[in-house]
């Protein structure tokens, strides 16, 4: 494993991705909280080791590097109102777009631009922040199949944190041939581990793959209406680098689709985001769904934190491989395309 890269002015401190990799990353795009957790407090987050602040101004948001210009202290300890936040150290006030508004040891001196913070775009989308550290062009979200339509129940899932690197996160959540193994506990059935053939297909923004199977979806323990011989569609869309939504065909049209948006807290810490929506069950509560999806993610989470080398060798002769692993190929191939490295070090 490489060591940190050494200090840059344009790099986080203490930045664990090689700098060029970095580079690359921050051009995209990631949530980084749940929209309901925004308050009139700023809430401290971290992206690509670059440590952020977020508060309201009224009825916008505001994503802003997590540091005081005056003398360097966390935002993020200090206190809101709804409109402003306050420096715990100097009393500093701070509005819309990162501007300084108010210096209390000297309210009546005009304001030197040194002292606004540095703020990043916002987008609200599937109950998530989005935002992009080095943005170039209009902001590139993942689409989410449903969750626009009336007939679809939205849910944004309590977020959930990964011990390991955002790629190998990924890999998982589209890895099909897991399930028998894994999710046991789940859903999934420990005597149903063959994988049928699949192709995926390249797209604008990444690939998709549409993977078909006997291996039901509904709850161990819940009585499903499926017939016997029911084929389950798994429908995958890939959004490089790090989000990926999973489309389940139900029986008798029913649809559940579930994203998982891995944000990069670090080159060895994920923070995972998942919005569903599903046009059934809707009577269920909301917290139950929230319970599930904890237990599926918790079984994934004990084998990405286990995995060596924690990196995700994009390089193809670093590990074997199976006919099952079409998808992790794919992926791998993808992130290669972008420029990151051919083995990319976490």
């Amino acid at each position: 494993m490489n060591s940190i890269s050494p200090a840059r002015p344009d790099l986080p401190q203490n930045c664990t991705f090689e700098a060029d990799d970095w580079q690359i990353l921050a051009k995209c795009w990631y949530p980084v909280a749940l929209e309901r957790e925004i308050t009139d407090q700023p809430l401290g987050v971290t992206l690509l080791d670059e440590r952020l602040v977020i508060y309201k101004t009224g009825d916008d948001i505001v994503i802003a590097r997590d540091l005081c210009p005056h003398r360097g202290v966390p935002l993020s300890m200090g206190s809101g109102n709804g409109q402003t936040i306050a420096c715990p150290y100097h009393g500093l006030r701070f509005g819309a777009e990162g501007r300084c508004i108010h210096i209390p040891a000297h309210p009546d001196s005009s304001i030197p631009g040194k002292l606004h913070l540095r703020a990043f775009p916002v987008v609200r989308r599937y109950g998530l922040l989005w935002t992009c550290l080095r943005p170039e062009g209009p902001p590139d979200i993942p689409d989410m199949p449903h969750w626009d339509e009336a007939d679809f129940q939205q849910i944004t899932c309590p977020w959930i944190d990964i011990g390991g690197f955002a790629g190998r996160q990924v890999e998982g959540f589209i890895d099909v041939a897991h399930f028998a193994f894994v999710h046991t506990d789940t859903f999934a059935d420990p005597n149903n581990a063959v994988v049928p053939p699949y192709v995926p297909r390249k797209t604008e923004k990444g690939f998709e793959a549409e993977y078909r199977s006997t291996v039901g979806n509904y709850p161990i323990g819940v009585n499903g209406s499926a017939p016997e011989d029911f084929i389950w569609l798994r429908h995958f869309r890939v959004h490089f680098p790090f989000t990926a939504t999973l489309e389940i065909h139900f029986p008798d049209q029913a649809r559940l689709v579930i994203m998982n948006a891995a944000s990069p807290v670090s080159a060895r810490k994920t923070r995972m985001f998942a919005p569903i929506c599903r046009n059934f069950d809707k009577d269920i509560p909301v917290q139950d769904v929230y319970d599930f999806n904890q237990r599926v993610f918790e079984e994934d989470r004990a084998l990405v934190e286990a995995q060596k080398p924690e990196c995700l060798p994009l390089d193809p002769t670093l590990e074997a491989h199976i006919m099952a692993d079409r998808s992790s190929i794919a992926y791998r191939r993808g992130l290669r395309d972008m420029g990151l490295s051919r083995f990319f070090i976490s």
